[in-house]
């Protein structure tokens, strides 16, 4: 697979990650059976055989659990872990954590991302991280008391490098005045069927400060890749048919699969997106990696933008 840099880290990815959110199978860490504890380590080495070196990860995914699984197989292969970039999240606290009254919220207090990072790094089992991202904007937030914590985490050599998830780009002008360091990612929702982030300044704000985004949820969820489909009572059901069949036509003419055109039209952005693929099928994840191997002409790019919005331009 072709490789790009994030930011100006000197960290170096392949132009597709490989997602860990779906490995356990389940969000409830008790239901995680042997069956499905097998599949989720074999989704990983699916990813990193097929040659995947950035793994998108999150505390809150399984409660922790597939942080679990992939420090097994960080065990199990072998120099896997010095050919690969680790990233993980924090910062979201469910319901009921730690107390049965907690409400759902989200906490960018030093201690919780102190005591987040340790426990993300001992269930991984590797003594650093390479990117440590803040999950969802804090209301809450202190920048001053988020870059102590940060400071803290990078100079004990536990983290690497620092990112966001879901900032708008007033969140991360707020975040980095603050920070000694600069944010190398910012994992935001970008996807045929949610093109806000081409819009809001979220990908011009990465162009402008050298940020790499990185794209959550690249095929919505499943829809726009291959054999996807949509509910038909979908408000915009007419518009995702038609980019659907657009897809379709385009992927017959590049000699690859929907899930290929649909990846690499987000990668043709000159602000190098990233998308995470998260599929736990060896050969969707296979299937995938293609997508950095084709250059959609700018013609067919912008008549899936045109079918993606419903609309011509303006």
């Amino acid at each position: 697979m072709k490789t790009q840099p994030i930011a100006d880290s000197g960290l170096v990815s392949t132009r597709l990650s490989y997602g860990c959110m779906r490995i356990a199978g389940t969000w409830n860490p008790r239901e995680i059976t042997p069956e499905r504890e097998a599949a989720g380590k074999a989704a990983v080495v699916a990813a990193y055989e097929a040659g995947y070196t950035l793994y998108d990860h999150a505390d809150i995914y399984c409660a922790g659990g597939c942080e679990e699984i992939f420090g097994k197989v960080l065990k199990d292969v072998p120099g896997m872990r010095n050919e690969i970039l680790i990233a993980t999240k924090c910062g979201i606290r469910f319901p009921g954590d730690p107390n049965p009254d907690s409400p759902h919220r989200y906490d960018f207090s030093r201690e919780h991302i102190l005591a987040s990072c340790e426990k993300s790094l001992r269930r991984l089992g590797v003594a650093t991280i390479d990117i440590y991202q803040l999950h969802r904007p804090d209301l809450l937030m202190n920048p001053v008391e988020i870059a102590e914590a940060f400071t803290q985490l990078h100079q004990a050599g536990k983290v690497r490098f620092f990112g966001v998830s879901n900032f708008s780009p007033s969140f991360v002008r707020a975040l980095q005045v603050h920070l000694p360091f600069k944010l190398v990612v910012n994992q935001v929702e970008i996807h045929l069927g949610r093109l806000d982030c081409f819009y809001d300044g979220t990908l011009d704000q990465c162009l402008e400060l050298g940020i790499t985004p990185l794209s959550w949820s690249p095929l919505g969820g499943g829809w726009l890749g291959t054999g996807g489909n949509f509910d038909p009572k979908h408000p915009k059901a007419e518009v995702r048919q038609s980019l659907l069949q657009l897809l379709d036509d385009t992927a017959g003419k590049y000699g690859v699969s929907r899930t290929v055109i649909a990846l690499a039209w987000l990668m043709k952005h000159p602000s190098q997106i990233i998308p995470i693929v998260g599929s736990t099928k060896p050969e969707n994840i296979r299937d995938a990696a293609q997508a950095d191997d084709v250059d959609i002409e700018r013609e067919d790019w912008y008549r899936i933008l045109v079918a993606a919005r419903g609309e011509g331009l303006p």
